[in-house]
């Protein structure tokens, strides 16, 4: 309901890259290449585990989906930045902000779950070697990949609900290229206390919860190696196998992080602008070849 006096938001400009508006059209040429560099990489990828036979067991089915999970997460940001880049107007509706919101926290959701459900694989494998086709069959890895979906989906429809019913009344101008969670709800007129502490809940249940699940795998993981394998060289190739996986989480909640759990005297727009872009654009590129290039039936696939 309108309020008398108070202009109602119906859409909101992004003002991400203001500071460097003599640079757009390069910016637009080198984000538009990594893009698509992204996409080909991603596809390449994908389409070699799809179609080696060999490449069908757990390990590599997680990892297709993560791939896939990553394209979409850059789906859902990097073509509507492509087209602000040039445009003079550089909008995007209420609505239009919901969805990017809800499509972008939904998939990075999904996205730490799933580095989850691959550290719980990566101990299956080592700790129960004998019994691990059984363990981690095609229903379990569905199912993995179904609950992390059940997660993403339910934790930030009810956040996205949430943020854009509270009352926006004030400037529209999204100090962002997308419509991330922090700089929203800087717009907003009011703040429910109820609805902060609930959207700061289930931040943290996506944040730290598969965080959690990730460490007592490798603390699991870590133990198994100690007991069972005496010699260093057996040691270090077995925790080698789960090196891929552990820069890839590294770079994901370090990323995370530094976005959303800095005090916020620190806060500066430049750079989690900065630090969004790198994020979005590099790290699905860069992951398929952490996992690629250190994966010797990956290689020979190719």
């Amino acid at each position: 309901m309108e309020r008398v006096n108070e202009t109602v938001v119906r859409e909101f400009v992004f003002l991400g890259f203001s500071s460097l508006a003599r640079l757009l059209q390069l910016l637009f040429v080198i984000f538009l290449l990594l893009y698509l560099f992204t996409l080909g990489t991603n596809a390449i990828f994908i389409s070699t585990i799809v179609l080696d036979r060999a490449l069908h067991t757990p390990m590599y089915f997680f990892l297709a989906i993560v791939s896939c999970s990553e394209t979409c997460y850059t789906f859902a940001i990097v073509p509507k930045m492509l087209v602000d880049l040039l445009a003079q107007k550089k909008t995007i509706s209420f609505l239009g902000c919901a969805i990017q919101m809800f499509s972008f926290l939904f998939l990075g959701c999904c996205h730490s779950f799933l580095l989850a459900a691959m550290g719980y694989d990566r101990y299956r494998a080592i700790c129960n070697p004998l019994h691990y086709s059984v363990l981690m069959g095609h229903g379990m890895c569905m199912g993995l990949v179904a609950a992390a979906c059940a997660c993403g989906f339910t934790v930030y429809l009810v956040t996205t609900f949430l943020v854009f019913h509270l009352p926006f009344h004030s400037s529209n101008h999204l100090h962002h290229f997308f419509c991330d969670i922090s700089p929203v709800l800087k717009l907003a007129s009011q703040h429910s206390d109820l609805s902060q502490l609930v959207i700061f809940m289930l931040g943290v249940f996506a944040l730290v919860i598969p965080l959690l699940l990730i460490l007592v795998s490798y603390i699991r993981i870590i133990s198994a190696i100690l007991k069972k394998i005496s010699s260093s060289v057996g040691r270090y190739k077995t925790f080698s196998t789960c090196a891929s996986h552990l820069i890839v989480v590294t770079v994901h909640y370090g990323c995370y992080s530094f976005i959303y759990l800095r005090p916020k005297t620190n806060y500066s727009s430049r750079e989690d602008t900065l630090i969004s872009v790198s994020y979005n654009i590099l790290t699905p590129l860069f992951n398929p070849m952490i996992y690629s290039l250190r994966n010797k039936e990956f290689k020979s696939a190719l």
